[in-house]
C-alpha cells in the first residue's frame, strides 16, 4: 500500500514539474482537444496548448508525463472555421466555460475547446500569419 501511496505522489510531482517546464518557454493554456468523433459529444482529451514560436500551436495531454507534444499544428496549415457552446455530455467533460472551435488542417475538419479569451488570441495569432504570395524577386 506505501509503495502505490509513493508512486501515485511521484506521479503527481512529475505532473508539476512537467507543466514548470512547459511554462517556461512561454505561457500554456487549457486547450482540449476531441481525437475520435464517431459518437456524439464523446473523444475529448484535456489538455494544455502553447504556441511555440511563431509558426505552431502544440497540444499536450494535461496527464502525460512526457515532454513532447502529443499533437503539433502548424499555422499556415490551420484555418478557423466556427465555434459554438458545448452541448450535453461536453460540458462536463471540458473545462468551465470552454467553447467548441472547429478548424481546418490541409483539408480535415479538427475540433479544438478553448475560453473565449484564449480563442481571441488564437484567433489574433492565426490572421498575424505571413501571407503567401508567388511574387519572384527579379
Amino acid at each position: 500500500m506505501a509503495c502505490l501511496l509513493l508512486l501515485v505522489l511521484a506521479y503527481g510531482i512529475g505532473i508539476a514539474v512537467r507543466r514548470r517546464l512547459l511554462e517556461r518557454n512561454g505561457g500554456v493554456f487549457e486547450l482540449s482537444h476531441r481525437v475520435r468523433d464517431t459518437k456524439p459529444g464523446r473523444g475529448w482529451i484535456i489538455g494544455i496548448g502553447r504556441y511555440s514560436g511563431d509558426a505552431q500551436l502544440e497540444w499536450f495531454r494535461i496527464f502525460s508525463l512526457s515532454p513532447k507534444p502529443k499533437r503539433v499544428w502548424r499555422r499556415v496549415e490551420l484555418s478557423y472555421v466556427s465555434s459554438r457552446s458545448p452541448e450535453g455530455i461536453e460540458e462536463l467533460v471540458l473545462y468551465p466555460e470552454s467553447l467548441i472551435v472547429t478548424c481546418e488542417v490541409k483539408g480535415e475538419l479538427i475540433d479544438l475547446s478553448m475560453d473565449q479569451q484564449t480563442l481571441i488570441g488564437f484567433q489574433a495569432w492565426l490572421e498575424s500569419r505571413p501571407i503567401r504570395s508567388n511574387w519572384t524577386v527579379f
